[in-house]
């Protein structure tokens, strides 16, 4: 079974050199301010650049209005974006027409009824990504890239009409279980291969993505 790996908040030529030699099948830059992982629209552009055209190029918002991702896309063009806030089936739907770029759209997960979450969104995204709910005792949280998994079992078994990702804790150690346990064919990781937050570790996204490439 071969299982797509995406390596979110690449940040440095170092890390996303790690991602190209290791496989990954996307590359994430995070356009959200807060985020230790936020890159300018120059540095996204330059690391876009950079990456093979075999290697989708994502970029991930939060509740951006079109101003902002337009500004983005003059410089650092993108094969999907992602989106990780409020975002309404409506406001994918726009952005798609508009940009003719693909849409993942984030959906948290804290327990089984959150799945249903995302049947509002099969006609409007091209993907669905699947990340851990944040839990109200967590202080200065980030709408992903938190650390924080959820239990896998309630995507174990489900019929989605649209591609989707695994997030949320992911890790060199645990991706394995995680695949088998949610049925995943795709998974994406960030805080998991950084040796501080913000800071990707080329050896920690090697074997990330050796890992994977074991299933």
């Amino acid at each position: 079974m071969t299982i797509a790996t995406k390596i979110c908040g690449v940040n440095s030529r170092e890390a996303l050199d790690a991602a190209v030699s290791g496989g990954a099948a996307f590359v994430g830059f995070v356009f959200y301010a807060r985020s230790p992982r936020y890159v300018t629209v120059p540095q996204a552009a330059a690391l876009a650049a950079a990456t093979p055209k075999t290697i989708k190029r994502t970029g991930l918002f939060v509740d951006v209005d079109d101003a902002a991702i337009e500004t983005v896309l003059k410089d650092a063009p993108l094969e999907l974006l992602q989106f990780h806030g409020a975002e309404t089936p409506a406001r994918c739907r726009a952005v798609k027409a508009r940009f003719g770029v693909s849409v993942m759209k984030a959906i948290k997960i804290g327990g089984p009824g959150d799945l249903d979450q995302a049947t509002p969104y099969f006609g409007a995204a091209d993907w669905l990504l699947f990340d851990a709910k944040t839990p109200p005792s967590m202080t200065n949280a980030l709408p992903g890239g938190n650390a924080v998994s959820f239990d896998w079992t309630v995507l174990a078994g489900a019929k989605l009409p649209l591609p989707w990702m695994l997030s949320g804790g992911l890790t060199p150690d645990n991706v394995a279980e995680a695949v088998r346990i949610s049925g995943a064919r795709a998974v994406d990781v960030s805080s998991g291969v950084e040796s501080a937050p913000g800071r990707k570790d080329p050896a920690r996204i090697a074997a990330f993505l050796a890992a994977v490439q074991e299933l």
